[in-house]
């Protein structure tokens, strides 16, 4: 049955506390501990429809995989040797039907994870990639409520978990419960929300976990050591290890200090690590692995292929031509 798109909840920025450290001109949150760096805003949870592609990777089952969790499907990839492929891009950019078809394309390309952007006014944490896609999705009048009914249409196709990554304020909007049963019933299994502080995240973990969903938190190279022991320990699915302080957007190196970082988070837990922000080249996910990475988060470049071409048709082609660069570096 397609989906029928219909503008309902708005994602506006207006109803976001004053003193929200993610809020625009709010400034940043600053933190200090002894012998480490200043923490930066990202640092904070440190936290219609077109026939399906005809082709599957042999290797994977799609009935068989439905409903895997993000932790079954990292398990999964480290039992295999592999380094998981985790694609974001933005929902409703440049429609609902194209992100449809773009989710059943990763899958097909064999993503272990996808993240999916929700639209939103005020993505402070992204670059200038990220945050012209939001606007394009919203203005073609992507909404929480139309991305949650395109995924409850599409997920049941998919054999890879969709996790959400958004900021807090749809959520506070809709409401903390009402958005994690929204989620669930939408076939989601994780939530990525990156302006969540720390310290108010156990609240909202009760929502996700009465509602299944994995709750994923983010590192960063500004955290202080025993909190990012204290995010390690909360963090579901995988831990979220972002590699540069700052917003999301290409950069032409990979941060050097990854490799350390990486080897700090392996003394405190066995869980599986994800490195995001800043990552667009066969070298820079090949590099990422060979550190010893668990995955490989892509972003502002995967959201390039869709959102800055001429047509629908071509950006999926440009998607795929791309993701294939990508998942053909990861061992």
């Amino acid at each position: 049955m397609a989906f029928t798109l219909k503008a309902s909840l708005s994602v506006s920025s207006s109803a976001l506390p004053l003193r929200h450290p993610m809020r625009r001109g709010a400034g940043a949150v600053a933190v200090r501990a002894p012998g480490r760096p200043v923490v930066r805003p990202v640092d904070v949870v440190a936290a219609v429809t077109a026939p399906a592609p005809a082709r599957r990777c042999a290797s994977r089952s799609a009935t068989s995989d439905r409903g895997l969790s993000v932790a079954e499907a990292m398990s999964r990839v480290r039992a295999n040797g592999k380094t998981a492929f985790i694609p974001y891009i933005t929902a409703g950019d440049p429609d609902l039907a194209t992100t449809a078809e773009a989710l059943r394309l990763l899958d097909s390309l064999g993503a272990d994870v996808i993240e999916l952007g929700l639209p939103f006014s005020d993505p402070s944490a992204d670059g200038p990639v990220i945050q012209a896609s939001a606007a394009r999705a919203l203005a073609a009048g992507a909404t929480t409520d139309t991305v949650m009914s395109m995924l409850k249409e599409v997920t049941p196709e998919l054999s890879c978990p969709v996790v959400i990554f958004s900021y807090f304020n749809p959520i506070v909007r809709r409401g903390a419960g009402s958005f994690a049963a929204a989620a669930k019933e939408a076939g989601v299994k994780g939530i990525i929300i990156p302006d969540l502080p720390y310290e108010e995240m156990y609240a909202f973990r009760k929502k996700a976990i009465k509602n299944n969903l994995e709750l994923i938190l983010l590192t960063t190279p500004a955290t202080p050591l025993e909190r990012m022991k204290e995010i390690t320990k909360a963090s579901e699915g995988f831990v979220y290890l972002v590699s540069v302080v700052g917003v999301t957007g290409a950069r032409a190196n990979v941060n050097p200090c990854v490799k350390d970082l990486l080897q700090e988070i392996r003394q405190v837990t066995d869980k599986a690590v994800a490195v995001g922000f800043g990552i667009s080249t066969p070298e820079h996910v090949s590099q990422i692995a060979e550190w010893g990475s668990d995955g490989v988060i892509i972003g502002s470049a995967m959201v390039k292929q869709l959102g800055e071409a001429n047509s629908p048709g071509e950006g999926l082609e440009r998607l795929e031509v791309y993701a294939k660069s990508l998942k053909n570096a990861l061992p």
